[in-house]
């Protein structure tokens, strides 16, 4: 999973808001071309983007697994057929370019997780969206970003704890139910103490955040956010 590290990468320079625009200026562009030269050229973008983040796509691509092999049964689904002629190529081509212009957007969201400390995308988020809704908006997505990975963790360990028991010879039905009903056991748990531990820690809506600046290269890369929103346009 792509996580927060700390580097001397281009990307880690941007101020957290100019690199939230970006990515929804790239999304619109990636989402508005539906052609095979504008997804080459979105995905050379997203290329870039982990170029300048200093991130591996092959890390990036394994990291989003299960949202791509999803994304890869959509055109399959729309191919197979019931009767002869049993695959139908031509019915699989338009969902195999809706599905793949999912991938260059996660790649540019790895490049932003690995480059962009949660405590600066909260602040950002809070800055961005006034009032209580910002506040909200910014709590709910710190604590999500730094819970999911605690929860993938306890999954990881329960199935290591039935391979360990042997638990891997069992029914396919029976090991998912036992480890899901494991990591909800343990996610309620967690939860459970994460509220404990606000409340110990007087949690307020509003924290200090850390000072964020906004230079010129943050407004060069506002201006190829617009610029990118606008492509689909052109």
């Amino acid at each position: 999973m792509v996580t927060y590290e700390p580097g001397p990468s281009l990307a880690h320079e941007f101020d957290p808001r100019a690199k939230l625009a970006f990515q929804t200026g790239f999304a619109v562009a990636a989402f508005g071309r539906g052609t095979l030269p504008g997804l080459a050229a979105v995905t050379l973008v997203a290329l870039a983007a982990l170029a300048a983040a200093r991130l591996s796509p092959l890390r990036a691509l394994v990291a989003f697994r299960f949202p791509l092999l999803l994304l890869a049964l959509s055109p399959v689904f729309a191919a197979v057929r019931l009767g002869p002629p049993w695959l139908d190529f031509g019915a699989a081509v338009d969902p195999a370019l809706a599905s793949y212009r999912v991938v260059p957007v996660l790649l540019v969201s790895a490049a932003y997780v690995r480059t962009t400390p949660v405590r600066e995308s909260r602040a950002a988020l809070q800055r961005v969206v006034p009032g209580k809704a910002g506040r909200v908006l910014g709590a709910g997505t710190a604590i999500a970003v730094r819970f999911f990975p605690v929860l993938l963790a306890d999954l990881r360990r329960t199935r290591e704890a039935m391979a360990v028991r042997l638990g891997d010879e069992r029914a396919l039905g029976e090991r998912l139910r036992v480890t899901a009903l494991a990591g909800v056991t343990r996610a309620f748990d967690r939860a459970d103490r994460l509220s404990l531990a606000l409340r110990a820690r007087c949690f307020a809506w509003n924290p200090t955040l850390p000072a964020l600046r906004f230079r010129r290269r943050d407004a060069a890369l506002c201006v190829i956010a617009v610029l990118l929103a606008l492509s689909p346009l052109i």
